[in-house]
């Protein structure tokens, strides 16, 4: 980085938010689920199933609700924004948020990455949203992967990669540092595909088995470059190749009449399919992780 970026200190990988009650709404907060699903929520539950909102998180910057859903006798959690509760953006077009974050889980299965939680676009008590799977933490903080962190000296040190200084006291700086994971990785070459400018530390979910996923993405497939992220400690390095054959997958299934290129055209515009295109072709043409451009900030703020 060019300039340390100023970063609070202590853990960058945020907990599971609190759920609040949504007043008014049907049920208890946080209620025990009915068995019924193992493993991920099939698209259909979440698609077709009966939504009943139990409660909310406030600290979210747009309308998240936390909710129920059932259909054929299974059941299970997930998170609901309405377009309704979504804050104008001077950058991007009121009430498309739900749809980019739709069109990321796309572009993610498309590539084979089950980075971020089925995630699908539906009506709900509050109009037309995005629904997706909600990630229980592990029963223990010894289970949760350490993804981020801020460390002195000048080297990252094993497993780790260094991002840039960050400002941590008005007399002390320390290092930003991400791990060297293969699945933190996919992750920086699906948020350079998307566009993502605001991949936060906050943003990281620990799942259970040491996995995490990745979640809000409202702010994704712009047409300019927007990339803000995090995840900048493989900048210039070589794509891995099970990076390159998926981004070759991914080019195949952006072809004009392919399923996911038919798919985009109800999600984003076409001028933000068509950036989405020339982002993957430029990766395969590089075959290197994109840089900072210094054009754009390129760690997001608040960072976490």
């Amino acid at each position: 980085m060019s300039a340390p970026e100023r970063i609070p200190t202590g853990r960058l990988s945020a907990p599971e938010p609190v759920v609040e009650p949504a007043g008014p709404g049907p049920g208890p907060v946080d209620p025990p689920l009915p068995a019924g699903v193992a493993g991920p929520v099939p698209d259909t539950v979440l698609a077709e199933g009966e939504l009943t909102v139990r409660g909310r998180i406030p600290d979210a910057s747009n309308a998240v609700l936390y909710c129920t859903v059932a259909l054929d006798g299974s059941s299970a959690a997930c998170v609901y924004k309405p377009v309704a509760g979504e804050r104008p953006l001077w950058d991007f077009p009121d009430g498309t948020l739900a749809q980019r974050e739709v069109a990321a889980y796309e572009v993610a299965k498309a590539c084979g990455w089950d980075l971020i939680p089925p995630t699908v676009l539906r009506d709900g008590p509050y109009g037309t949203g995005m629904v997706q799977e909600w990630i229980e933490p592990p029963e223990s903080d010894d289970a949760v992967p350490e993804l981020l962190a801020l460390v002195d000296g000048a080297e990252p040190g094993p497993g780790w990669k260094a991002v840039g200084l960050a400002q941590v006291a008005e007399d002390r700086t320390a290092l930003l540092v991400h791990a060297d994971d293969p699945r933190l990785r996919q992750l920086a070459v699906l948020d350079a595909v998307i566009n993502n400018g605001d991949r936060k530390g906050g943003h990281l979910l620990p799942g259970t088995d040491g996995r995490f996923f990745a979640i809000d993405h409202g702010v994704t497939f712009h047409a300019e470059d927007k990339l803000r992220t995090l995840l900048w400690g493989w900048a210039g390095e070589p794509l891995p190749e099970d990076a390159v054959e998926a981004l070759r997958g991914l080019a195949d299934a952006l072809k004009d009449g392919a399923p996911l290129a038919a798919r985009l055209v109800e999600l984003i515009t076409d001028a933000e399919t068509e950036a989405l295109r020339a982002r993957v072709a430029g990766l395969l043409r590089s075959g290197r992780h994109p840089e900072p451009g210094g054009e754009w900030p390129a760690i997001p703020w608040p960072p976490v």
